[in-house]
């Protein structure tokens, strides 16, 4: 029997937020609140929060076809360096993941690497082109928890609303890259002031507001699961906060950049603020952060897009779009949402455990006896800098790279056995 003592727990499955122990048998949640037996070996986590293992469930792992940029054993060792115990992993790799094999491939590949656990999101579409579904029956089957194109969206409205009707047989979620390609062509930033002023391309609010709202109205009718990722304007946050009051099935999700960083970091011409959706004005962001507040938004994601840094290193309107953000989310969200009373520990971890394993329905999450013993150990207070020699990921394109944050993963255990080999830099 093995006991992680005297820390904070924080389990909003179970509402519980006070200091207790939790006991571990056999990969297990034995017990929550019982004190050790004398034999049981201990962690003290005196001073600490302790929280269901994080779930992240907006990753790019880049294999198959891309390792330069990342691999499924760099990835995950990401994955725990940043407190996650589960991961989802996205399809556009090459090739994408459109078939039983690529789905085994991956699950073969995570469980090699013994590092978390990763679930895989299957496309939508053949080859992530938007023309054919992809054969869906069959990549659930295989163990796809859900499906996507991100990295495309798929335009064609009645493709869409067939795989939203294919996704309800097996209800599963329908994950939508929400963005019309039409209005972002050849765009590098957010269209507005910054943009004109710097005489840079942008990509309008526009692009990302008519995709949201088609997708609400396909699944309204279809009776689908929506769940909108990487949130990033206004316009959109009201969409889903009114098809929520309608009974819609849509749930969201944010990125940590997009609710702390803006489109004057673009001032730089550093391609590390290059991402898509991009970097918005303040106003998208303080909505951001309302949604974020009263729920409308359910998850924080990270949305972790790694490249190798020769590909970031190109002119900015050649460079790739996304930036790495597993091993930063929860500490960039320490500090600037929970450290000023913006979100409650509780808020914080609800949309970091309980509700990405409810979208995704796979039983992870909680503390609940007879679950997976998987366990995130935070420090509250513990103050650092971000520094690329101390990333895990295969990429370094942060960001964040060289800002002290607040907070961090000292500690991470997924089913029962410690996964994590931190070391911290102050």
């Amino acid at each position: 029997m093995f006991s992680i003592i005297n820390g904070h727990v924080v389990d909003p499955s179970q509402g519980i937020d006070s200091v207790c122990n939790i006991r571990i048998n056999d990969g297990k949640i034995f017990s929550v609140g019982h004190k050790p037996d004398a034999d049981d070996k201990v962690f003290d986590a005196a001073g600490k929060i302790v929280v269901p293992g994080l779930i992240d469930m907006h990753v790019h792992l880049r294999e198959p076809g891309l390792e330069e940029n990342e691999t499924i054993e760099t990835g995950t060792k990401a994955a725990v360096h940043g407190g996650f115990t589960s991961i989802a992993c996205c399809p556009n790799t090459v090739p994408p993941i459109d078939s039983q094999a690529i789905v085994e491939f991956i699950q073969q590949q995570a469980s090699r690497s013994r590092n978390c656990n990763v679930f895989v999101i299957c496309c939508i579409s053949k080859n992530r082109e938007g023309k054919e579904l992809a054969e869906l029956g069959q990549l659930f089957e295989a163990g796809a928890v859900a499906c996507s194109d991100d990295g495309s969206p798929v335009e064609d409205a009645e493709l869409m609303r067939r795989a939203f009707e294919y996704c309800l047989m097996f209800d599963k979620p329908l994950l939508s890259h929400s963005e019309v390609t039409s209005l972002t062509k050849g765009g590098v930033m957010h269209e507005g002031m910054v943009s004109l002023l710097l005489g840079l391309r942008g990509m309008p609010v526009a692009a990302e507001d008519v995709m949201v709202a088609q997708d609400i109205t396909l699944a309204e009718i279809t009776g689908g699961r929506l769940h909108v990722m990487h949130v990033s304007t206004e316009g959109a946050v009201s969409e889903i906060r009114r098809a929520k009051l309608r009974g819609i099935r849509v749930t969201a999700e944010v990125t940590p950049h997009h609710l702390t960083l803006t489109d004057d970091c673009m001032r730089s011409f550093n391609s590390n603020f290059k991402m898509s959706p991009p970097l918005r004005s303040r106003n998208h962001v303080e909505a951001c952060i309302e949604g974020l507040r009263d729920n409308t938004i359910d998850v924080i994601a990270s949305d972790h897009a790694p490249h190798a840094t020769e590909k970031k290193m190109r002119e900015l309107d050649q460079a790739p779009f996304g930036v790495i953000g597993l091993e930063t989310v929860l500490p960039v969200v320490i500090t600037n949402l929970v450290k000023p009373g913006i979100l409650s520990w509780t808020n914080l971890i609800e949309k970091l455990t309980l509700n990405p394993a409810k979208i995704l329905n796979i039983p992870k999450g909680t503390f609940k006896v007879g679950a997976d013993a998987d366990v995130t150990v935070i420090d509250p207070d513990l103050k650092w800098k971000v520094a690329v020699t101390d990333f895990k990921s295969k990429s370094k394109n942060s960001p964040f790279i060289g800002v002290e944050l607040t907070g961090k993963a000292v500690a991470v255990f997924v089913g029962g056995k410690r996964v994590d080999n931190f070391t911290i830099h102050n």
